[in-house]
């Protein structure tokens, strides 16, 4: 039916938005309960805190012979041989470890068995078994020469005299660490895509220039982490070279502790202390050479601990302005 000319059309309202109910907003959303998280939680803070109130206050510790003999000059030369055997070992170990690895992907089946036959038997013969043969090498061989095989020797010379305490022990941990170095060598290079092989070799590149330049950097992203693995069992490893009478860390503790008995438990804490230090600081080494390589490699970099701390000092500065705001 038509309305007349000027009416007034009164259209039908449309039906209000149902508003939300008062007890749903009233409710508040309540986390999730794990009681046995919040159970293990304090069985591990009590057990902690056992731990450390015994730490502190047993006095069989002799945590005042411990400060004594932190810093004395015997601990301390002992130290320094212990990083002298690390540094040079760690170096000769994951050279020879390169070279290992590279004859064993060789083509020549004469490198493969080689390689293979080291790797197998030094990874084989406890470390101590390989130095104490070494110290008692010269009783077998008096002059190591080279030459023609079963014909002239060009030169010789006298092991005895070469063969130092450092040296034997430098050898030792080289020629055992260099097993290990070539399997974590070999790992990496295996972990390189094979299309970035076929494509370096598409552009007719050198295959020295291949392996420096485009493989073996992308091989550190996964030989980096268990090479430092590697390096931290040598550092530990070194207190072994006590046993060809070289005084390491370890080696001149335990002379110590010959010379005063009373204070062997101080000595070996100085010991512990001593190469929590030298690990930890390897490990912090770690995360900043891995953090480097990790570039290009994934979508943001892992926060340093100083980047976390700025940003929980941030958070704490918001919540706490919002909190003076409300």
């Amino acid at each position: 039916m038509s309305e007349p000319p000027g009416a007034t059309v009164t259209l039908p309202e449309a039906p209000a938005a149902a508003e939300p109910s008062k007890a749903l907003t009233a409710q508040r959303v309540l986390p999730l309960r794990r009681p046995g998280r919040w159970i293990a939680t304090a069985v591990v803070l009590v057990l902690a805190a056992q731990f450390g109130h015994g730490l502190v206050s047993n006095p069989f510790y002799q945590w005042d012979r411990f400060g004594y003999w932190f810093l004395r000059p015997a601990i301390l030369d002992g130290l320094l041989i212990t990083l002298e055997v690390t540094a040079y070992s760690a170096v000769l170990g994951l050279v020879g470890g390169i070279l290992l690895a590279l004859a064993r992907l060789s083509k020549s089946p004469v490198l493969r068995a080689v390689s293979w036959t080291y790797v197998w038997a030094l990874r084989s013969i406890p470390l101590i078994v390989v130095l104490i043969f070494l110290y008692n090498f010269s009783a077998l061989y008096k002059t190591l020469s080279l030459g023609v095989p079963f014909g002239p020797a060009f030169f010789s010379f006298d092991e005895s005299k070469l063969a130092t305490d450092m040296v034997i022990a430098v050898i030792g941990l080289s020629l055992h660490e260099s097993a290990y170095a070539a399997e974590v060598v070999r790992g990496g290079i295996l972990s390189v895509d094979q299309g970035q092989h076929e494509a370096s070799a598409a552009l007719g590149l050198p295959r020295g220039y291949q392996f420096r330049k485009i493989v073996f950097p992308q091989a550190l992203r996964s030989i980096i982490p268990n090479y430092v693995n590697q390096l931290i069992g040598l550092i530990k490893g070194t207190s072994l070279v006590f046993y060809v009478s070289l005084l390491d860390l370890f080696g001149a503790a335990q002379t110590m502790g010959s010379t005063y008995p009373g204070d062997i438990v101080p000595l070996l804490l100085v010991v512990t202390v001593w190469y929590l230090i030298l690990t930890s600081v390897v490990s912090v080494i770690q995360f900043y050479v891995e953090r480097y390589y990790a570039r290009g490699a994934t979508r943001s970099l892992p926060p340093t601990p100083l980047q976390k701390l700025r940003t929980a000092l941030t958070d704490v500065r918001a919540r706490i302005r919002k909190e003076a705001a409300v």
